[in-house]
């Protein structure tokens, strides 16, 4: 029997295990099988809690189509959370080794309660040069920032691909509601110029603090919520001078405060975990 945590982050769930538990499974397929929502426990990832030689814990994080994933921004806060539930670290500060480095984490604690989780999340990576992107010799755009233009079918769709751990491709829509976002959501996660494939968020600003998004994962689909996307989609749009560097990020499961050191350059995300429920599962 294999004890595990259902977990959320504004309805982007997640299935907490000890690696320790399921490292003699191949990982790939053990994801699929437990994530499936209907012969499995179902969720959009497994979060795998293990021992770090470098920070307080290390993280890894699988797709339920298998995929691992370098970093998950609602994951680290459901791990974080998960690690202060079960007494494996208690600290009101800690630092989480992710395959895009580690990551400082800060709870924002009321009687022991943890009422928010805010992470460090780096400064995100614009530089062409540095991104896992194929850009053609002849592409019109030349600067620095990898703005880039897609040929979707019937419609260009033109945004900033940059990285937060994983990559995103920030596309701003005018009208984020009625946007097919499943049709172009998996065009341009599968476009040539992108040999990771990427994730896809679709955004609307509503005014220079607050902006609304759809959200497109790889690996995934659509799902109510993203984390690292949150934060891509604010940098983004902030390195347009379209919105302001304090902004709250409204997603289909929730929002998440989003705020940018000026002078640093590190991005942070604030928002909740919340624990589901607890099982066994016999593998």
């Amino acid at each position: 029997m294999i004890k595990f945590t259902k977990m959320q982050g504004l309805g982007n769930d997640f299935i907490c295990m000890n690696y320790d538990d399921i490292s003699r499974y191949n990982l790939k397929i053990f994801s699929k099988f437990v994530c499936d929502r209907h012969f499995g426990i179902g969720a959009d990832g497994v979060i795998l809690y293990g021992k770090s030689r470098i920070a307080d814990c290390k993280m890894r994080i699988f797709n339920n189509d298998g995929t691992e994933a370098e970093m998950c921004g609602n994951g680290i806060r459901c791990l974080a959370q998960y690690v202060y539930d079960k007494n494996i670290i208690r600290k009101d500060k800690l630092k989480i080794e992710t395959l895009a480095g580690i990551k400082e984490v800060e709870y924002k604690l009321e009687n022991q309660k943890i009422m928010a989780v805010r992470v460090n999340m780096g400064i995100p990576q614009m530089d062409t040069s540095k991104l896992p992107v194929y850009v053609p010799s002849t592409y019109k755009y030349k600067e620095k920032k990898c703005k880039l233009s897609i040929n979707a079918s019937d419609r260009e769709l033109i945004g900033i691909f940059l990285k937060v751990g994983n990559p995103h491709m920030v596309i701003e829509v005018k009208d984020l509601r009625n946007f097919p976002v499943t049709k172009y959501g998996k065009l341009v996660e599968n476009y040539k110029y992108f040999p990771q494939k990427t994730n896809v968020e679709f955004v609307q600003i509503i005014d220079e603090n607050n902006i609304k998004i759809r959200v497109w994962e790889r690996g995934v689909g659509e799902t109510l919520a993203c984390g690292t996307g949150a934060v891509a989609s604010v940098y983004a749009l902030y390195s347009e001078e379209k919105i302001k560097e304090n902004c709250t990020v409204e997603l289909e499961g929730g929002k998440l405060n989003i705020n940018i050191d000026t002078h640093s350059g590190e991005v942070f995300m604030e928002g909740p975990a919340i624990n589901i429920f607890e099982g066994d599962i016999d593998l």
